[in-house]
């Protein structure tokens, strides 16, 4: 497997990037995870939008939706252009049905309803989910290739659920939101402490920082997290692949 940041901004993006977003490559497939505002012009630095195999959503928050539509009408200009692609499916659940609804477009995309009470089998990777703490239903979800998992947390406040739902994982992605001062006191998120934590209780190999703030000094972040995690932690990087050997 290999995972390859799109974005990593919480909210909205910073000039030239994207919020939060990740593309994970297992055998030629393609599925990328969240499609908020920018993941689709930083997504084609990587592979062009054609050859995108599935789409996940954790949730239905503009910065993880808010390029859904341009995507659904790229696909509509390649069959305009006589390119047709077979249709996308975009995987999500279904507790918000109009947000659902708009999953589906002109037999370019269509709609997969997920829960947390049942694994997907996308492409080569076995998926499962986990609810989250956030204003919104969230979905936190693994992606398992045989005995290798990535588990990105999406957006959520501490949940002792993600500890055993993470327990085992390769590599940990989680959201890291708030500084210190803010945790507890900002609904649906994380600070870096928190995140440390989770990956030190769940036992992971591997932790990345994501849906980071867009102001103050993030270093103080991963300072955080290095602060409760003793293994290899560090902030997202845009275009840098992750690999997960067999």
């Amino acid at each position: 497997m290999e995972i390859i940041p799109i974005g990593i901004w919480g909210g909205y993006p910073k000039a030239n990037s994207a919020t939060s977003s990740f593309l994970i490559e297992h055998e030629g497939f393609h599925c990328l995870i969240d499609c908020g505002s920018g993941v689709l012009s930083s997504l084609q630095n990587h592979l062009p939008l054609e050859k995108l195999d599935a789409v996940v959503i954790s949730h239905y928050h503009a910065d993880h939706i808010a390029d859904i539509g341009s995507l659904q009408y790229s696909r509509l200009i390649q069959y305009y252009l006589g390119k047709p692609a077979p249709v996308l499916p975009i995987y999500g659940h279904r507790e918000d049905e109009e947000n659902f609804a708009k999953l589906s477009y002109k037999e370019q995309t269509v709609g997969v309803g997920v829960s947390e009470e049942e694994i997907v089998q996308i492409g080569p990777f076995e998926v499962s989910f986990c609810r989250t703490i956030h204003p919104v239903y969230c979905l936190a979800m693994k992606f398992k290739v045989d005995d290798r998992s990535v588990v990105l947390t999406a957006d959520t406040e501490w949940r002792d659920e993600l500890v055993d739902f993470a327990y085992g994982a390769d590599l940990l992605i989680s959201e890291a939101n708030l500084y210190e001062e803010h945790v507890g006191k900002a609904p649906g998120h994380m600070g870096g402490s928190e995140a440390g934590k989770l990956a030190k209780l769940a036992g992971v190999n591997q932790l990345v920082l994501t849906h980071l703030p867009l102001h103050g000094d993030i270093q103080e972040i991963l300072a955080a997290a290095a602060s409760t995690f003793n293994g290899s932690v560090e902030l997202a990087e845009v275009g840098k692949p992750y690999t997960i050997s067999p």
